[in-house]
């Protein structure tokens, strides 16, 4: 008889987890972000193109995704009431905008404002 050898890939399968993308809506809770998922269907009767959006609370452990980054979040066991996904990565951060003051602006910010006394 053969005897059977037993490969590695086969007793360590993982099981296949639902992945999906979308844009970050908010980061104000600890270690857990909001995912805004859109999606386009055709309406059944009509067949116009409707876009589709829901929310996923998912579990940020490291605090890497910031508002506005698109993401990738990947199915989980359930972490709480509403958490059922993990941030699996970033996959384009969201531009970030600083504005920086004239030093010309920032002295007429410091200087006090005249000609605004009423008379008697």
């Amino acid at each position: 008889m053969a005897e059977q050898v037993a490969t590695p890939q086969a007793e360590t399968k993982a099981p296949h987890k639902q992945s999906k993308v979308g844009q970050v809506v908010s980061t104000k809770m600890a270690k857990t972000i909001v995912v805004e998922v859109t999606r386009r269907v055709a309406h059944p009767l009509y067949k116009r193109i409707l876009t589709r959006r829901n929310k996923f609370y998912a579990h940020d452990e490291e605090g890497k995704a910031k508002t506005g980054d698109l993401v990738r979040i990947i199915e989980s066991r359930p972490l709480s009431k509403l958490k059922r996904w993990t941030l699996g990565e970033v996959v384009r951060p969201a531009v970030r905008i600083t504005i920086e003051a004239t030093a010309a602006e920032k002295a007429e910010a410091r200087a006090p404002q005249k000609g605004n006394k009423k008379k008697k």
